[in-house]
């Protein structure tokens, strides 16, 4: 396994809206566990595949207090959504420091393949549905802090930028 990097915002890449998975073979199944090794050493919850420059539409989730339940969602599609929803404190790997409110859906039902390839349909609350929205955000090619307001927004991709050049000298 490999760890990879992680796309960090503005970088435009994170816009990319991903292509659906065509094929679940070894190769795709190396990703995956590249990614779930990448979003554990980043200690997050979830990593897109976009977040990494693959435009796959392909996630990994972790949201367990023992940090070893992986779940892969490949293809994931929100089936149906609740209309009561919650205000969550996010955060994002590609976003690293920045943590601000955004609403989602308290429940959502989604169906997706796993790493085998292999149909599934779930129904996710709380902490998972929160995850797995922000992480379909990605493969939609929207970063949570689009859900900011544009100043805040201003200010955290200024913020970013001024640290990734700090970081190069």
């Amino acid at each position: 396994m490999a760890l990879l990097t992680i796309l960090c915002y503005p970088d435009p890449r994170l816009h990319t809206v991903a292509e659906p998975v065509a094929q679940v073979d070894d190769s795709l199944r190396t990703l995956i566990d590249d990614m779930i090794e990448t979003m554990y050493d980043s200690n997050g919850v979830g990593l897109a595949a976009t977040q990494v420059n693959v435009h796959q539409r392909l996630v990994v989730i972790d949201v367990s207090e023992t940090r070893d339940q992986p779940m892969t969602l490949i293809n994931p599609e929100i089936e149906w959504a609740s209309d009561e929803s919650h205000t969550n404190e996010e955060g994002c790997l590609s976003v690293p420091g920045v943590y601000d409110q955004v609403e989602r859906a308290d429940l959502i039902r989604i169906k997706a393949l796993d790493r085998n390839g292999k149909s599934f349909k779930l129904e996710a609350e709380g902490m998972l549905s929160v995850c797995i929205q922000h992480e379909m955000d990605h493969l939609m090619g929207k970063v949570f802090v689009e859900y900011l307001s544009p100043l805040k927004r201003n200010r955290i991709r200024t913020k970013l930028l001024k640290s990734q050049r700090e970081s190069i000298r």
